[in-house]
């Protein structure tokens, strides 16, 4: 569990709290209280395959760094959160993650930069970043998908 941003909003599951309950994929949309045709797993499989896109790379790689370092993923992602990962020993991480390549066209391989900028929390209460610019991480992991073949990259594959 993150420890709290002070002036932020309290974890999820926490008195109060609203929470977010894991989907399976197997959700139906409905209309009239009745299965539309569509599954979460339809949304899913439309909204997010495409792992070289720089939003779910990173994602992607969160994940990944979050299986390396035995942290639970169990739960549900908190997209907000000041920083992307807490191990079980309470280590906050920061995941950046870049590629050579990219799902546009590209003439040449991308330029590898990764920045720790001091940021703003989201105080999800009060609609608004909180607090001072900082770098709230105890760590940041650099995640580099190096492979500069496009027809045979796959994010998947770790080696790469």
């Amino acid at each position: 569990m993150r420890e709290p941003v002070p002036g932020l909003r309290a974890e999820h599951g926490e008195a109060g709290e609203d929470q977010c309950v894991r989907k399976t994929g197997a959700e139906p949309f409905t209309a009239a209280g009745r299965p539309a045709g569509p599954t979460v797993a339809d949304f899913w499989g439309w909204s997010r395959s495409d792992l070289l896109d720089n939003t779910e790379r990173g994602v992607l790689a969160e994940f990944i760094v979050a299986t390396a370092l035995g942290i639970p993923v169990d739960g549900v992602r908190e997209g907000w959160a000041a920083w992307d990962l807490t191990t079980p020993g309470g280590v906050r991480v920061e995941v950046k993650s870049a590629a050579y390549l990219q799902s546009w066209a590209q003439k040449e391989l991308s330029r590898i930069s990764f920045g720790t900028p001091r940021t703003l929390a989201w105080d999800a209460d009060g609609g608004g970043f909180a607090g001072v610019a900082r770098r709230h991480a105890h760590v940041h992991v650099f995640a580099l998908l190096a492979h500069a073949d496009k027809a045979t990259v796959d994010p998947l594959d770790l080696d790469q």
